[in-house]
């Protein structure tokens, strides 16, 4: 497994719509081991092939708190949606920025498995957002493009502040 490198905004690679992966192979094997790694290393909890520089509709999640419990999703197609959030999301092909944006409350999705077996996942939540987060990259969408309002830098003061609200609630 290796660390690759996450490409960021102003990268075209970012803007332009993936391709469909038609067998799953020992080079696709290592490319889910090293975005996970990459993930992992970066503090993401997701994480699409564009942003490692390949075109492939291929996307990881974790969502966990112990960063142990990684979903592989391959050619994601969304099913349904339903309710709306509200919330900061960032990126991490937008370093140290984050903004406003509105997505689905839940999301059902038909994807494929590393055994290139279908499967339906359904999120609610940061899973929700997480999701429709990483299929706009495979699409070529950033979230910048959803931001409400600006965008505002991610800054050490705005992080204690996250973490006092979350103590208090």
């Amino acid at each position: 497994m290796a660390i690759r490198n996450i490409r960021e905004i102003g990268d075209a690679i970012l803007n332009k719509k993936c391709k469909e992966i038609k067998k799953v192979n020992e080079k696709l094997i290592t490319l889910i081991d090293d975005m996970l790694e990459t993930m992992y290393n970066s503090q993401g909890v997701g994480l699409a092939a564009p942003q490692v520089g390949v075109l492939k509709r291929l996307v990881v999640i974790d969502i966990s708190e112990e960063a142990n419990d990684p979903i592989v999703i391959i050619n994601p197609e969304i099913i349904c949606t339903d309710g709306t959030q509200t919330g900061d999301e960032g990126c991490l092909s937008v370093p140290d920025k984050i903004g406003v944006v509105t997505r689905p409350n839940y999301v059902k999705i038909k994807a494929y498995d590393t055994n290139m077996e279908e499967f339906i996942l359904e999120g609610e939540e940061l899973l929700a957002r997480a999701i429709c987060h990483e299929i706009d990259h495979l699409n070529g969408e950033l979230f910048v493009d959803k931001v409400d309002g600006e965008l505002r830098d991610v800054n050490d003061d705005y992080i204690e502040e996250i973490i006092e609200e979350n103590l208090i609630e």
